[in-house]
Parts: structure tokens; sequence; C-alpha cells
């Protein structure tokens, strides 16, 4: 089979993906969510002329001049208006976010006031018209757009929705991922291990790299290499109705790497398979119906790499939320061999020297070595038969963190 290059296998990939329907959750449950259609105001906000410090709503004609005594006639604390009319040379304590009183035109903030007793204050600096009032409606007023579709609800968008009185959100419905890792040599962390068995990690990354996105996981553990067990868990992944299924291992052309035919045995049609670029080269992509289907490498390395590069942008759309990879330009910090007909994305280690950006790729990149992947922040991007470069050229990197 032809190896497919690393854009045309994501433009497939991409190529009819679309957010999901809408579900109404509460605000609660709404965080890291994106809106699914546009939200308006249910109210204003603020409803009524508000004091913004704690101090007294007075007249500013009458602390013209100043020292002046004013006399206090009531309260207005937040929540319980002053319901008299303020007068000349009158007062009303009032606290931050109160209705201001009728007859009052300015806030005189309480560290600009003293006590005189008699029921009385006495204002020590002049105060202007409208001073420390809020406006109603200064932050938003009922009816207005406050948040566009396609917003990720972070702090700030879930504060304003609830202060625009909205209970509950219309959200793009988060992708639902099934996740098989097939293997008789697998065993899940905390296991013991027999002298031929490993600890099973990559389900874990991935899993990591999908809720990054806003994905929702249905891990169904690890199949042993028996093509009815893992016939058994695609079809417990298609009751679910998970949005995708990602194996993960036994996608190669191995005697005991079944995925291939069990996946084509349920009805799944390839839309390829094999991809060219270094890790990661033994990745499939293909349907079962409308469920979409990622096989993913067995090495820990090219797993992850090709979730950050084909899973994270695919969920991101299904999920109605932008994904940009973070490209940036950067200079090589050692000599680098040529390349092969496919596409390297090697570990480095970027760091900023004298206003550039330099990659240093570690020595040994083994597709199965995580350590250096956790040491990594960046992969340099190798073009496919990319010539010989020195210590000092021009490279592309996509920055992980």
């Amino acid at each position: 089979m032809v190896l497919v290059p690393v854009d045309e296998a994501l433009a497939r990939l991409l190529a009819d993906a679309e957010a999901g329907p809408a579900e109404s959750v509460s605000l609660a449950e709404a965080a890291g969510r994106v809106l699914a259609e546009p939200l308006t105001a249910l109210r204003t906000q603020p409803p009524f002329p508000a004091s913004a410090m704690d101090g007294y709503a007075v007249r500013a004609a009458d602390v013209v001049q100043v020292p002046a005594r004013l006399k206090i006639v009531g309260e207005a604390p937040a929540g319980r208006r002053f319901t008299g009319t303020v007068g000349r040379k009158e007062a009303v304590r009032i606290f931050t976010g109160a209705p201001v009183p009728e007859g009052a035109d300015t806030i005189l903030i309480q560290e600009n006031a003293r006590v005189a007793g008699n029921g009385e204050i006495e204002a020590i600096e002049t105060v202007a018209v409208d001073r420390h009032i809020r406006k109603i409606g200064l932050d938003f007023v009922e009816g207005e757009q406050l948040l566009d579709q396609g917003r990720l609800l972070d702090a700030a968008a879930l504060s304003l929705a609830a202060a625009a009185n909205h209970p509950r959100l219309p959200v793009v419905k988060a992708p639902l991922v099934a996740i098989i890792a097939t293997g008789d040599e697998l065993l899940p962390p905390g296991s013991i291990p027999g002298p031929d068995q490993i600890i099973a990690s990559n389900g874990y990354g991935v899993a990591a790299i999908a809720q990054a996105v806003g994905a929702k996981i249905l891990d169904l553990g690890i199949v042993p290499d028996r093509p009815e067990l893992i016939a058994a868990a695609v079809k417990r992944a298609l009751a679910a109705d998970v949005d995708i299924i990602v194996t993960l291992g036994g996608a190669s052309v191995g005697d005991h790497d079944l995925i291939h035919d069990v996946l084509t045995g349920q009805g799944m049609t390839l839309d390829f398979w094999k991809i060219a670029m270094r890790p990661g080269k033994p990745l499939m992509f293909g349907r079962l119906g409308k469920t979409r289907v990622i096989g993913l490498p067995g090495n820990p390395v090219a797993s992850l790499v090709c979730s950050h590069l084909f899973l994270k942008p695919l969920l991101a759309k299904l999920g109605g939320r932008p994904c940009t990879p973070d490209f940036r330009d950067a200079v090589l910090g050692t000599a680098m061999a040529a390349n092969d007909l496919r596409q390297d994305y090697v570990r480095a280690a970027a760091v900023e020297r004298d206003g550039k950006l330099v990659a240093m790729p570690f020595t040994v990149q083994d597709s199965s070595m995580l350590k250096t992947l956790t040491e990594a922040n960046a992969l340099i991007i190798r073009a496919p038969f990319a010539p010989a470069a020195a210590a000092g050229d021009a490279c592309r990197l996509l920055i992980l963190r």
C-alpha cells in the first residue's frame, strides 16, 4: 500500500467532520464546553442605578463647599433600597450594589466623610455628579447578544451567562471516544508483569489528549489478541453510540496484528492505512457506519504523536472548538542527517537563545521511549527527502507545551 502524505491524511480525516448537535446543560456542567448558539441577555445589568462604592448617597450641589454637614435620613444596603427621597443637605448611608435613592445624584465615599454626631456626617471632599454610580445597563441590556456561537465557556463566560439569568446553556454535544487497547502482552498499571509482559500506557496519554479538547472517554480496557474478543469490544463501542473508536496497537502487518481484519470483518470501510511519517507509519482510518475508526500504532510515542496530529484536530472539529497547532520557526542547535521518504517528527528541547528559538533534537528517537517525549517540549518537523542540515539552519517546530 502506498504511504499517504501527512497533510493528505489529515485532510481526508477532517473532510466531512462537523460540530455535533446541541444539548442543554446546567451552568454547573457547562465549564469547558462550547456554546452551540449565540447567547443573549435575559435581563439588564445593572437593572437600576447602583452604587459602586460604600459611602453616602448625596446631592452633588450640597458638597460644593467643604466641609459640609449632611443629615443621615436612612440606609440602603445591597438588596434593600431606601424608599424615600434624598432632599437638600441630606444623605443616605449606602453600600456597594445598592440602588441609588431618588434625589441623590452622586456617592460620597466613606473615606471622604466623617461622623459629626447628632445623626450627621461631614463631607470633607467635593464630589461630581454621577460619581461612583453605575448606570442602568452599564454591563448589558436585555436582548443584547453577549456570547457568540462557538465560544468556549471559560470562567468569565460562565459568570456572564449566570448574570444574564441563564440557568442552562445550549452547548455542542461532547464527542464520545471509545479506547480499545489490544495485546496479550499488556497489563494495567499496578500489575506484576510476567517475563514477557509490559504495562499498558498508551491509553492514558491518548485519553488525556482527547479530554483536553473536550471529548468524553469510554475506556474498554485491554483486549487479548483474539479476534472474537476484539470484535466484541467493537460492538460494545458501537452500542454506546460513540463518535470515534480508537484502537491501540494491532494495526500493523504482523501475524498478531488483528485490528484491520477484525474491523473490516465488522463492515469497516477503510479510508487509508500507512502514513508517510515517523513515528506513526501504521496509522489507520476508516468508518463503521457513522462511527469513525482510528487505529493508532502500538509504540507509545507513535501513538501519542499521531493523537496530537490527527485525533486532537478531529475531536476539536466534532466538538465545535478551534484547534490551531502551535507551529513556530526555529533554528537547529545541532546538525541533522538527510531524511528519507517519510516526514519526521523529532523530539526536541526548544529554548530561547539570543532572541532565537533553538531546537536541540534528542540523540535517540526510538518510538518506545516515553521519557524523551516528556522531556521534549517540541517536535522538529522534517519534510520527506529533506537534505542534511547544519546547526543554525532554519527548521519548523510543533510546540507541545
